[in-house]
């Protein structure tokens, strides 16, 4: 009897082993840590090219310094030190002068240093969830905050002691961030700026003293012009973004900033970015699920290109991100000023997305946790548009052309365009075989689209055209000019109207 069940025994467990063998997960080949590796292998999301639209946070120490400052609070912990070698004669003109208001307002730079605004930033009325349901309201369909800036400030807990848990807020901004976002069902990113750090606080250091803990704020031990060929720096980067990536396991991850490259950084930036995207595979049976942006490699294919304040002349062959201010200095300042008015800023984000484009959208939060009228209704003007017009944006893809019009758009990071569009503007996108025309102002007379001439790129007969958000039927008329569509009784009050194109 012991024989015969001894035998059962054994048969059932080759049974089991073959069972597990049939529901292992298939092998999941390892990205390798160069650009060829990562280019042949990364992949974007369809929920990133299907989402269209996010909100960037930029908020932190700067965010709690007196809003009554005179210039740029994004590099407040620097400027604030005065001038530093090697600036030109405007950079050092504004160092002076930030100097000069903080020790009217603080006290002299060696008494009230930058570590002593940490206390002020409070965030005492700070409410992830009411903020990211009013993203969400209007139409953001994932968030970034930033997870630590050039001031090396971590903005969650952090084995780094300078942190938002053990300081300041004493919260943990990327957690709570992260809850609300899946709350209302975003896609939750984070971003760095970390590896500037060292050489943004060159100018602190002659106030500082080696070994306390205020040095480790200022990356005392790391030399601020030799840092980035330094190997203890080097992967001192890599533990801290690995860290967040453990710890708050990102849907986006955003390097904004340089990465230890492969002359001099033994390939940490590439190792920390294919890690990312092998952990992501190795947990979704070989199928990526994140997002890696940054500004830079040596090949576009192996990341999602983050065009900070550019833009892009032509569709580009894989999804990008377009990345606006409206705080006028991506940290809050009361008196900054942002260039692009609300009706340009709509209509150069339908021209992003025309191009195979995602939106994201920098709010500067107060130190309080709260966001300045003059921002959020850049973001509820965005929402107003995506609520009559989101079925030709969400889910699009770019069209056989952009548009057409006399504007041009300039190709790459920084000069974003803020002069105003014309009506003859016109972009396109496509969904499920449909075709959208949006006119990036909004028109006085007949609308006149010179590229869906017949006999042109449309090869096929337009059934009937809609203005998104009306009921009324429209009158057209197509030849080999082009397509003239009667302009309506009324339009929407918006700065970009939308036609939907349904084809026979």
């Amino acid at each position: 009897m012991k024989i015969k069940q001894t035998i059962c025994a054994g048969f059932g467990l080759l049974a089991c082993a073959a069972s597990l063998a049939q529901i292992e997960p298939p092998v999941v080949s390892a990205i390798e840590p160069t650009w060829e590796s990562m280019a042949e292998n990364y992949q974007v999301p369809d929920w990133f090219q299907d989402g269209k639209f996010g909100v960037w946070m930029h908020w932190g120490i700067p965010s709690a310094a007196d809003e009554n400052r005179p210039n740029d609070g994004s590099h407040y912990g620097r400027r604030m030190y005065g001038a530093s070698e090697g600036q030109s004669t405007g950079q050092a003109k504004m160092n002076e002068e930030l100097k000069a208001f903080h020790e009217k307002r603080y006290g002299p730079v060696e008494e009230f240093g930058y570590e002593d605004l940490v206390p002020l930033f409070k965030a005492e009325k700070w409410d992830p969830d009411a903020l990211v349901k009013f993203c969400k309201d209007n139409g953001a369909r994932f968030i970034m905050p930033v997870a630590c800036h050039h001031d090396n400030f971590d903005m969650y807990d952090s084995s780094h002691p300078w942190n938002s848990v053990d300081m300041g807020p004493k919260r943990d901004t990327l957690k709570e961030w992260k809850s609300a976002a899946y709350t209302h069902g975003l896609k939750f990113g984070i971003s760095t700026h970390l590896y500037w750090s060292p050489g943004f606080f060159a100018t602190a250091r002659p106030y500082q003293t080696p070994g306390t803990l205020e040095a480790k704020l200022f990356n005392m031990e790391f030399d601020p012009k030799g840092y980035r060929n330094s190997d203890d720096w080097n992967q001192h980067w890599y533990d801290r973004c690995w860290e967040i990536i453990e710890k708050y396991d990102p849907d986006w991850f955003n390097n904004d900033c340089p990465y230890p490259n492969e002359k001099t950084g033994k390939s940490l930036g590439l190792k920390l970015f294919s890690s990312y995207l092998n952990r992501d595979r190795a947990a979704n049976d070989g199928k990526q699920t994140v997002v890696f942006s940054a500004k830079g490699g040596a090949d576009k294919r192996a990341f999602t290109p983050n065009v900070e304040r550019g833009g892009a002349a032509e569709i580009k062959p894989q999804p990008w991100m377009w990345a606006t201010d409206v705080s006028g200095g991506w940290f809050y300042r009361k008196g900054a000023q942002n260039r692009m008015s609300i009706p340009v800023m709509v209509a150069n984000a339908v021209d992003a997305i025309s191009k195979n484009g995602v939106v994201m959208i920098n709010l500067a939060l107060r130190g309080d946790g709260t966001i300045p009228e003059n921002q959020t209704a850049y973001v509820a003007a965005f929402g107003d548009f995506m609520r009559i017009n989101g079925e030709g944006i969400y889910g699009s893809r770019p069209w056989k052309t952009f548009g057409e019009g006399p504007t041009e758009i300039k190709d790459g990071r920084q000069g974003e365009n803020n002069k105003d569009f014309t009506p003859q503007d016109i972009r396109f996108t496509t969904k499920d075989g449909t075709l959208y025309a949006f006119v990036l102002a909004p028109p006085t007379k007949d609308i006149m689209i010179k590229t869906l001439a017949s006999g042109g790129l449309l090869d096929q007969e337009i059934q009937d055209i809609e203005l998104m958000g009306s009921p009324d039927r429209l009158k057209w008329s197509r030849n080999a000019s082009g397509l003239t569509i009667q302009l309506p009784k009324s339009l929407p009050d918006l700065p970009v109207t939308g036609f939907c194109i349904n084809l026979k």
